[in-house]
C-alpha cells in the first residue's frame, strides 16, 4: 500500500471499483498501487473465465480488498453498477471506477477526485487527450476512434467541453451516484457514455482531469468495426431524449422556440425548394423569383434559429455541482 499526501479533505471515505474480466495476469500489480487514501477496494469479477476474483482471493493480501464474483457476464457497466451498490453500502463519500487491465495509474486517485472534493464538480473522469503526450502510446485507430465517438457523445451528453467520453478512470460523488437511476444505465461498453447523458438529465457537474494511459500487452474487445453502429444509434436516442427532458419537459425557454421554429422552417424550405427545383428540371422552365424566395427564406431563417439554439446548448452545461445541494 503506497502513502500519498492528502490533497483534499481527509474525512471523505473513498471506495474504488475495479471490475475484471480476462485481467488475471495484471489485476494483482493494480492492487499494490492503490495509496492509503482508498478505504475500500471493490474487485468485481465478472463472470470471468480466468477466475480473477479467486485469483485475488487467493494472492491480495490487502485488507482493504473485498471480491464481488457475478454469476453471469453482466458487461463492464453490470460490473462498476454492482460496485457502486457495494460502495453505498460500505458508506462511501467517493466512488472511483478504475479498469483492471493496468491502463490506468491508480496512484491518480487522489488526482482524480480532488474537482469533486473542492466543491468544483460531482463527476470527475480521466482525459487521455489533454496532452499530446498522453497518446503517444495509443494506437491510431483508438485515437480516431475516440474522436468520433466524443463529438457524439458531446451531442448526446451535452458536456459540450468534455472529451474522451469512454474513459473507463472516473469518480462520482455518492450523493449523485445514490440518486442516479441505475437500473436505466447502459450494462455494455456505453456505460462510460450513457453516464453521460444520465448525468447531464440530474444537471449534475462534470470535470475532466487530465491522465495518461499505459498501453501494455492487454488486449482489448471494443473494436470500432463493432461498436461504431450500435454506438450511433444510442447516442442518437439519448440526444433525443436529452433535448426533450432539458427543453420540453424541465424547461420551456426561448431555445425551446427557436429549436421548434428552426426545425418547421428548415424543414419547410428545403422540401418545398425541391420539390420546385424537381420540377424545373422536368419542364426546363426556370423557376420564378418569387417561389425561390419563398424556399430559400425559411429555410435561412430556420438555420440561424438553429444555429442559435446550437449556442444556447453550448452555454447550457451544468455549472453548479448538484451534490452540495443534496
Amino acid at each position: 500500500m503506497l502513502e500519498t499526501p492528502h490533497l483534499y479533505k481527509q474525512n471523505y471515505v473513498i471506495t474504488a471499483v475495479v471490475p475484471c474480466y480476462r485481467e488475471r495476469n495484471q489485476i494483482l500489480s493494480v492492487l499494490s498501487k492503490f495509496d492509503d487514501a482508498v478505504k475500500h477496494i471493490i474487485v468485481v469479477d465478472d463472470a470471468c473465465p480466468e477466475d480473477t476474483g479467486k485469483h485475488v482471493k487467493q494472492q491480495c493480501n490487502d485488507k482493504r480488498v473485498q471480491v464481488i464474483v457475478n454469476k453471469e457476464n453482466q458487461g463492464v457497466g453490470g460490473a462498476t453498477l454492482a460496485g457502486y451498490e457495494r460502495a453505498l453500502e460500505l458508506g462511501a463519500d467517493l466512488i472511483v471506477k478504475i479498469d483492471g487491465d493496468g491502463q490506468m495509474d491508480p496512484a491518480m486517485v487522489s488526482t482524480l477526485v480532488r474537482p469533486i472534493c473542492s466543491g468544483q464538480a460531482d463527476y470527475a473522469k480521466g482525459n487521455r487527450f489533454y496532452r499530446l503526450e498522453g497518446i503517444s502510446g495509443m494506437p491510431i485507430p483508438r485515437i480516431i476512434g475516440n474522436f468520433v465517438l466524443s463529438f457524439a457523445s458531446k451531442m448526446s451528453s451535452g458536456y459540450w467541453k468534455n472529451f474522451d467520453p469512454t474513459n473507463g478512470f472516473t469518480a462520482i460523488h455518492a450523493k449523485v451516484a445514490s440518486i442516479l437511476p441505475r437500473d436505466k444505465l447502459a450494462r455494455d461498453y456505453f456505460f462510460e457514455s450513457d453516464m453521460l447523458h444520465q448525468l447531464n438529465i440530474l444537471r449534475a457537474v462534470v470535470a475532466d482531469v487530465p491522465m495518461e494511459a499505459n498501453y501494455g500487452e492487454e488486449t482489448s474487445s471494443l473494436t470500432i468495426s463493432k461498436i461504431l453502429m450500435p454506438f450511433a444509434y444510442k447516442h442518437f436516442v439519448n440526444f433525443m431524449r436529452r433535448i426533450f427532458y432539458t427543453y420540453f419537459l424541465h424547461d420551456f425557454n426561448i431555445a425551446s422556440l427557436e429549436l421548434v421554429l428552426g426545425v418547421i422552417l428548415t424543414t419547410f424550405g428545403t422540401i418545398y425548394g425541391a420539390i420546385n427545383w424537381y420540377d424545373s428540371l422536368i419542364s426546363q422552365v426556370p423557376a420564378y423569383t418569387g417561389t425561390i424566395i419563398l424556399a430559400a427564406l425559411p429555410f435561412l431563417v430556420g438555420s440561424y434559429l438553429l444555429i442559435n439554439f446550437l449556442n444556447f446548448d453550448l452555454q447550457n452545461q451544468p455549472k453548479t455541482p448538484l451534490h452540495l445541494s443534496l
